[in-house]
């Protein structure tokens, strides 16, 4: 398992986020791909919802610093709770280069049975 901070030091050539936001191949300059996804099981949905700047902007630039934050049961500001919300998870992960920033928000329910968490890890050659 990896880590986003695993991207820390390295420059990005591409971004890919798929057309479901069920996943994101982040590949870099020394060709290394890693994967961001959620391990689908039964009963939950996890996916991307939003992302808050332009990805083109941490593409070409070292990045400086990642992080990952959750927030579970608890809605971030600004964002109304839904009729039936039972267990939910927010994951955001947020990259910085001198270029930009993005956060790649990540919005997770389920019963409160499954796992709404998001993986992070390298795709091997």
């Amino acid at each position: 398992m990896n880590d986003i901070k695993d991207l820390i030091g390295k420059t990005l050539q591409s971004v890919e986020v798929d057309k479901d936001g069920e996943e994101i191949i982040f590949t870099t300059t020394d060709g290394r791909k890693f994967r961001m996804f959620h391990m689908q099981d039964c009963c939950e949905s996890v996916t991307v919802d939003d992302i808050c700047g332009e990805l083109k902007d941490i593409i070409g630039a070292e990045i400086v610093k990642a992080e990952e934050v959750t927030n579970e049961n608890e809605n971030p500001s600004g964002v109304p709770q839904k009729e039936y919300q039972e267990s939910f998870t927010w994951t955001f992960y947020k990259i910085y280069t001198a270029k930009g920033n993005v956060t790649i928000r990540w919005y997770g329910e389920s019963n409160g049975y499954y796992s709404e968490s998001v993986e992070f890890v390298e795709i091997e050659k």
